[in-house]
C-alpha cells in the first residue's frame, strides 16, 4: 500500500465536506410525550457533577453534545478535566478527555502528542488477546482523527489489520466505537484518492457492522442494555437493514421509565443517541458564552428514593479457582434500608464479619469491587469478582444496584 501523506488542512477540508453517513432522524425520533423523560435523565446526569465527584469525560462529551441543562455543572467538569496530570492516563482515558476538552471548545494542548506516542507505541501482543484491549485505541485513533493529527491513517491501517487478525468473542461497546473510529478514518479519503485504502477499510467495518447486527436483540437492544447507546452510535452511521432503531428507542424508554438508567455514565452512554448525535459530531460542536441556559429542579436518581422498611438479603462470597489461595464459600444474612445499593450490603457484611472485607476503587462506571477477602483481581490473570442474582449476572455496579427483599447476591472470583 502506497504511502500517502495528509497535511492538516486536508484533512479538515475531507471532514467538513465528507461528513458521516447517518440514518435519519426521523426514523429515531423520540415521541414528543415522552421527550420530558430524557430532559429528566439528561438532569440526573448533571446533578450527578459536583466539586468531588469522579470527573467523567463522557459525562462532559454527552452535556456538549446534547446541550448543556447546566452550565455550572458543564464549567466545573470542564476545568476539573482540564487540572488533571494527563502522563499516566492510559490510552482510552487521554483519548476520552481530549474529545472532552474539544467539545467545550478548550485546547487539549500537548495531550494530543502524548495520545500519538502512545497509540505509536501500542500494540495487540497476540490474536487470542480479549476483544475489548480494542476499546481504548479505538478511542484514541476517533479522538486523533477529529485532531486531524498527521500520521492517523498509518496507524489507523495497523490498528485494522490487528483487529481483523483477533479471534477473540466480539465485544459490542468496542466494536462499537472502532466502527465510529474508522468511519471517522475512511471520511477522510476521497476514493479518487485512493481506492485501496478507501476498500480496506470497507472491508474492516463490514465485518465489525456484521457482527454488530447479530447482537441485535429481538426487544431491540444492542448488546445488552448499557451496550445499546454506543451501538446506535455505531449503527446510524453505518446503517444495516435488520436494525428497527424506532424498536431499540421504544425498548430505551421502557428501560428508562424503569428507573434502569441511575447511573450517570449510563445516562452518558445513552443520551446522545436519544438526542441524534454521536461522537462523531463533536467537532462540530459550537460553543457560545450566551448559550440560553434552562433552570432545571436538580434532583437525585429514583433509585435514591428510600422508605423506612428494612430489608433482608443473602450475601455469598466465593472463590474456587485452582492455583488461587484461599479457596472459600462464605455467606452472611444482612439486613439494609429498603433502597439501599448494594453497596450497603457488602458493608454491613464486612461490618458483621471480618472475611467479607473488600476493596474498590472508583471509576467512570463508579465504584469497582477489586478485591473480597484478600483475593484481588489479577489483570494478567483475567480475573476478576463477578456479582450475581441468584445464577444471573448484574448489568450494574454496587454503587448502582438495588437489591430486592429476600434476594441472594453471590460475589465469585471468575476468569475470562
Amino acid at each position: 500500500m502506497k504511502m500517502i501523506l495528509f497535511t492538516v488542512a486536508l484533512w479538515g477540508l475531507l471532514w467538513a465536506v465528507n461528513g458521516a453517513h447517518t440514518l435519519p432522524w426521523s426514523e429515531c425520533s423520540i415521541p414528543t410525550e415522552k421527550q420530558a423523560l430524557v430532559d429528566d435523565l439528561q438532569d440526573v446526569m448533571e446533578s450527578s457533577v459536583t466539586p468531588s465527584s469522579f470527573p467523567n469525560p463522557s459525562i462532559l462529551i454527552a452535556m456538549n453534545l446534547v446541550g448543556t441543562q447546566n452550565a455550572e455543572a458543564q464549567k466545573l467538569l470542564t476545568k476539573t478535566i482540564m487540572s488533571i496530570d494527563s502522563t499516566d492516563l492510559t490510552v482510552g482515558q487521554l483519548a476520552l478527555n481530549i474529545m472532552a476538552l474539544t467539545s467545550s471548545c478548550q485546547d487539549p494542548g500537548n495531550r494530543l502528542s502524548l495520545l500519538k506516542r502512545k497509540m505509536e507505541n501500542w500494540v495487540s501482543s497476540s490474536p487470542q488477546d480479549p476483544y475489548s484491549v480494542f476499546y481504548g485505541p479505538s478511542l484514541g485513533l476517533l479522538a486523533l482523527c477529529q485532531k486531524n493529527q498527521e500520521g492517523t491513517l498509518d496507524l489507523a491501517v495497523g490498528f485494522a489489520k490487528m483487529l481483523l487478525a483477533n479471534v477473540s468473542p466480539f465485544n459490542v461497546d468496542t466494536g462499537a466505537l472502532a466502527t465510529l473510529a474508522l468511519t471517522c478514518v475512511s471520511n477522510m479519503i476521497p476514493e479518487d484518492l485512493d481506492d485501496e485504502y478507501s476498500e480496506f477499510f470497507g472491508h474492516v467495518l463490514t465485518n465489525i457492522v456484521e457482527n454488530l447486527s447479530r447482537r441485535i436483540e429481538d426487544n431491540g437492544l444492542i448488546g445488552g442494555l448499557y451496550s445499546t447507546g454506543l451501538a446506535m452510535q455505531a449503527l446510524s452511521v453505518q446503517p444495516v437493514e435488520k436494525w428497527n432503531c424506532g424498536k431499540t428507542i421504544e425498548r430505551v424508554l421502557k428501560e428508562i421509565e424503569q428507573n434502569q438508567f441511575a447511573n450517570p455514565m449510563s445516562i452518558a452512554q445513552i443520551l446522545p443517541s436519544l438526542k441524534g448525535k454521536t461522537y462523531l459530531d463533536v467537532p462540530r460542536i459550537t460553543c457560545s458564552i450566551d448559550q440560553e441556559v434552562r433552570q432545571t429542579l436538580q434532583r437525585q436518581p429514583g433509585s435514591l428514593w428510600t422508605s423506612d422498611s428494612d430489608i433482608t438479603v443473602t450475601y455469598t462470597i466465593n472463590n474456587q479457582l485452582r492455583g488461587v489461595e484461599l479457596i472459600f464459600n462464605e455467606t452472611e444474612v444482612v439486613s439494609v434500608r429498603k433502597g439501599s445499593f448494594l453497596l450497603a450490603v457488602l458493608e454491613e457484611a464486612q461490618r458483621k464479619n471480618p472475611k467479607f472485607k473488600f476493596e474498590s476503587r472508583m471509576t467512570s462506571w463508579g465504584l469497582y469491587i477489586t478485591s473480597i477477602n484478600n483475593i484481588h483481581e489479577v489483570e494478567n490473570h483475567r480475573t476478576y469478582w463477578q456479582f450475581l442474582s441468584g445464577k444471573t449476572p448484574l448489568d450494574q455496579g454496587v454503587g448502582s444496584y438495588i437489591p430486592y427483599n429476600n434476594e441472594h447476591i453471590t460475589a465469585n472470583f471468575t476468569q475470562y
